[in-house]
């Protein structure tokens, strides 16, 4: 087995086993009717705000500490961003979630240089050579547009920057502004759904969401910034 395919066994094993075991902990101790359960999510709901409330300075840096090594981990950025929505509200929650997957992103890119340059090189430097002179014009301003536009996996857009070896003050400051939009938006859904659980004792219908402006301001904005997106992307990318 040659390093490539040692490295890739190694780490896929890794978050196969860590995924498993939060799994196990998570289905041992909670039933799948339970999950799907309005009241489970609404009683769970009230006893996280009461610890967020008591004890708002911990129950930060641990969302913050989390949200970094669940990046480290090659997590999605969606799951994140709701859930600080739906526990801190969008406006904290949108600031936390910007910081902490902008912290674990710049920590990935890093390591991912350091070790993995290499494998990176050889598996993305054809599909994406035509990105390089774009970043050597304006590296930040490029970076921005890179970050706002997306279309890319998560964890993937984190290491393709290896390739353009972008500055590290450059990678943290152009991910926290060009994601905050997208980010902001996610958020808000995640608070607009935490209001609703918070102010209905019985769930509500589909038709009851769709039509709260809690969820459908949100969705409407995020259709807006995907479309401005797709068009960045053909006038920037060509």
């Amino acid at each position: 087995m040659n390093r490539e395919k040692k490295i890739k066994f190694i780490l896929g094993l890794t978050y196969l086993a860590i995924i498993s075991g939060f799994l196990w902990i998570l289905f041992t101790n909670i039933s799948i009717t339970e999950l799907t359960s309005y009241d489970f999510i609404k009683n769970n709901y009230e006893s996280i705000n009461k610890i967020k409330n008591t004890n708002f300075l911990i129950v930060s840096l641990l969302f913050i500490v989390f949200t970094i090594v669940w990046v480290l981990m090659l997590g999605f950025g969606s799951p994140i961003i709701l859930f600080a929505g739906f526990i801190f509200g969008k406006w904290i929650g949108s600031i936390y979630a910007v910081i902490s997957l902008s912290l674990g992103a710049l920590f990935l890119y890093l390591l991912s240089g350091y070790f993995f340059r290499d494998i990176i090189e050889k598996k993305f430097s054809t599909k994406f050579i035509f990105l390089r002179d774009k970043f050597k014009k304006n590296e930040f301003n490029f970076f921005l547009i890179y970050r706002f536009v997306g279309g890319i996996p998560f964890f993937i857009s984190n290491i393709l920057p290896v390739l353009f070896n972008v500055k590290p003050s450059n990678f943290f400051f152009g991910s926290m502004l060009g994601m905050y939009p997208q980010v902001f938006v996610a958020a808000s859904l995640g608070s607009g759904l935490g209001k609703i659980i918070e102010n209905n004792l019985q769930a509500p219908s589909i038709f009851e969401l769709i039509f709260s402006s809690d969820i459908y301001i949100p969705i409407l904005s995020f259709i807006f910034l995907l479309i401005l997106g797709i068009i960045i992307k053909n006038f920037y990318y060509k």
